[in-house]
């Protein structure tokens, strides 16, 4: 059985930190095979992780579009076929599948740049069936999703067991993660357990962010401390899989893991 891990916020509130400390966690606890997915268009989970990055979703279906259009002038994904005669689902899970970036202990796939102008039904369609029978081939799925999740629901029908809201301590982060708070009771997709992590945080939490944060509606399932460690592997471009098992930062989120997981 798939465990998904879904983790959602502001651009800038760290969520792509948070998503490498809990990959580096299930691999520390012998969890693997993960499936790492980088559902974000700015797509840099790659350079936390520490692997190279050619390939992205969108790409692929970009290109796939083009061809659609180039051989049957039809001007859009929805009818027409590749060039050869191969069907649209079977172009896609070919190219996907060879996009898919293996290493010893997570594989990771990018979704890449969002959809232009077209139509995309039909794409997206083939899309969810093809990534949610690949997701199935992994114990543990973790998504790191751009600022808003409106994309969650075209890109998989399976359910999302953890949504990991991530704000930063300021109350203009706070204010987008209640708008996320909102927006997922909209989503066709069944998000089990929602739970809001504040990060980067330099001490005590104020208490005005605090009464605000009891006020989500959510668990808040802690705080993550800020840590000038990880500013330097971001500065260098160091892979935060490397960042020491004692550091705050990691500590904090395995704990959190810990408790929410079972692990």
């Amino acid at each position: 059985m798939t465990t998904t891990i879904a983790l959602a916020g502001k651009g800038g509130t760290g969520k792509t930190t948070v998503s490498a400390m809990i990959i580096k966690h299930l691999i520390n606890r012998g969890k693997g095979p993960i499936l790492a997915i980088d559902a974000d268009p700015s797509a840099n989970l790659n350079m936390v992780l520490g692997v190279d990055l050619e390939y992205t979703v969108g790409g692929i279906r970009e290109d796939m579009l083009k061809q659609v259009q180039n051989s049957q002038n039809v001007g859009g994904a929805a009818r027409g076929s590749i060039a050869g005669g191969m069907s649209k689902h079977d172009y896609l899970d070919y190219e996907i599948h060879s996009s898919l970036i293996e290493s010893e202990k997570f594989d990771l796939i990018a979704m890449g740049r969002s959809e232009g102008p077209g139509c995309y039904c039909g794409v997206n369609h083939n899309l969810r069936d093809i990534l949610d029978k690949l997701s199935h081939n992994y114990p543990y799925v973790v998504m790191d999703n751009e600022a808003g999740m409106e994309h969650l629901s075209r890109r998989t029908t399976q359910d999302v067991d953890y949504l990991f809201i991530i704000s930063g301590p300021t109350m203009r982060g706070l204010s987008a993660a209640e708008g996320i708070v909102t927006l997922k009771d909209e989503l066709e997709i069944r998000i089990k357990d929602t739970y809001f992590i504040l990060n980067r945080v330099p001490g005590e939490i104020p208490p005005p962010l605090q009464e605000r944060i009891n006020g989500f509606g959510v668990p808040f399932l802690g705080a993550v401390p800020a840590d000038n460690n990880v500013m330097e592997y971001d500065f260098s471009g160091r892979p935060l899989l490397e960042l020491e098992d004692d550091s705050p930062v990691y500590q904090s989120i395995a704990g959190m893991m810990d408790k929410v997981l079972g692990l």
